[in-house]
């Protein structure tokens, strides 16, 4: 009996000690479950924000694919360096133009370097940053498709800066800065626009018209009489590849952009994915029509278009109607590549009609179909969304390109262009174990699936040597 009361008292100090503290309750069951939702939060947004850079990857592969041999390292060095460098000035300046505080609704004026970030304080600033910091990359990139072939890597350079420093920054606090310490002026209109298919896209592509206009066309893009002659990529897998990791990219480009593990992200998986679909396949019965052939530059195009227009509106139209954004996204760029051609715009990627056309396409659609009913006040404030980007972004963008022209210098000379950046540029061989195969000269003569702006099958035109 004495040895059971002493495991009796020695059990009950062990019971008093193990639950010693707090009972719980249902405000601490609370606080432990946000705590869960916070940190899958993070978790969520910097596994997108791996996805976004990985979307780099994706261009790069593009780009290269759809132009020539001879200027595939001076690609890789574009957008190697448009992270690069684009990581540290969106870190310096960017970030805070961006999201800072804003009593104007113009730009932000605190967060610089930032600063926002106290040790020991909320480390949600960190991950918000790395997910804006692949999207500022990303507008910087698409400028660089638009002006491939020709450009010199010192003006590409500095180019790169502004636009990841300045032009998108300053808008993009016009339409997002309430993400963070901002309000922007546009958003205070209503401004639908989720994931950028006008602050991000559209935005890249006017400042890729701007670009392509400074620089003029490439030598031999254009005869005499204004026809076009295309200019063959040298590899259409690598450019394929390119739109299927770009694909891949957007599902954290979209969903991502709600910055919250939640149910939300379902819907607008759905919507990306269909949109993109719909305007690949839109566009490959368009150019088919058109051109006689199922152009595979067009399909490609028609993806990426799909991907672009669905962008704004992914998380507030329903999956209809995504359907319906991506199908005209899909028309819309066949015939926006073939306006710019024939304008004498030369576009080697086809950035401004992806990017610009179609991303304007798609934030017009975001208020078109809204999900929660239309008016003639949204797709007014849509409008105005769309046209204050095209001034900005343009009018900015090409008194940079003209600065940057006038100084340094924009244009490469016509003996760097046709011997090919690669070597003028970096000294360099792409493909040193390998011959190019001028068609022309065995009797062929050249069309089919030519520019990723998609040169149709109709056209021909005897290649030069110097053109590989």
């Amino acid at each position: 009996m004495k040895y059971i009361a002493t495991l009796f008292t020695l059990l009950v100090c062990f019971l008093s000690t193990a639950f010693a503290g707090e009972t719980p309750t249902t405000i601490t069951n609370s606080d432990a479950i946000g705590l869960v939702q916070s940190h899958a939060d993070y978790v969520w947004t910097l596994v997108c924000a791996v996805l976004v850079f990985f979307m780099q990857a994706g261009f790069a592969m593009v780009e290269a694919g759809f132009t020539r041999a001879k200027n595939a390292i001076n690609i890789m060095m574009k957008n190697l360096m448009d992270f690069s460098m684009g990581s540290i000035v969106y870190w310096a300046v960017g970030f805070g133009l961006m999201f800072g505080v804003s009593k104007t609704g113009f730009f932000g004026t605190t967060g610089f370097f930032l600063s926002d970030f106290k040790v020991g304080g909320d480390p949600w600033v960190l991950a918000f940053w790395m997910f804006q910091v692949v999207f500022a990359a990303t507008a910087a990139t698409i400028v660089s498709g638009a002006m491939a072939e020709r450009t010199k890597f010192i003006g590409y350079l500095l180019y790169s800066v502004c636009i990841t420093g300045l032009v998108y920054p300053v808008f993009g606090s016009w339409a997002w800065g309430s993400l963070f310490n901002g309000s922007g002026w546009l958003e205070g209109l209503g401004f639908i626009d989720f994931a950028g298919s006008t602050v991000v896209h559209s935005l890249g592509g006017w400042a890729a018209l701007a670009g392509a206009m400074v620089l003029g066309p490439r030598l031999g893009k254009y005869t005499a009489t204004g026809a076009v002659k295309p200019i063959l990529g040298h590899n259409i897998p690598l450019a394929a590849l390119g739109v299927f990791i770009l694909w891949v990219g957007w599902f954290g480009f979209n969903p991502g952009s709600t910055t919250a593990a939640n149910k939300d992200i379902a819907m607008i998986f759905v919507n990306t994915n269909l949109a993109a679909a719909a305007g690949c396949i839109v566009a490959m019965f368009v150019s088919w029509f058109k051109f006689g052939k199922p152009e595979v530059g067009m399909s490609l195009n028609g993806a990426l278009a799909g991907l672009v227009g669905i962008t704004a509106g992914c998380a507030n139209v329903t999956p209809s109607s995504a359907i319906i954004i991506g199908s005209v996204a899909g028309a819309l760029v066949v015939f926006s590549v073939l306006f710019f051609d024939k304008i004498r715009i030369d576009d080697p990627v086809g950035a401004i009609s992806v990017h610009g056309v179609c991303g304007a396409w798609g934030t017009l659609g975001a208020g078109i179909f809204n999900i929660g009913g239309t008016t003639l006040k949204i797709i007014g404030v849509q409008m105005i969304g769309i046209g204050a980007c095209f001034v900005w972004t343009f009018a900015v963008a090409y008194a940079i390109f003209k600065l940057i022209d006038m100084t340094v210098g924009l244009r490469v000379s016509k003996e760097e262009e046709l011997e090919g950046l690669d070597a003028t540029e970096h000294g360099g061989n792409a493909y040193p174990d390998f011959t190019t195969i001028n068609h022309s000269s065995m009797g062929y003569t050249s069309g089919g699936s030519g520019d990723f702006a998609g040169a149709p099958a109709s056209y021909t035109s005897k290649k030069l040597a110097s053109d590989y």
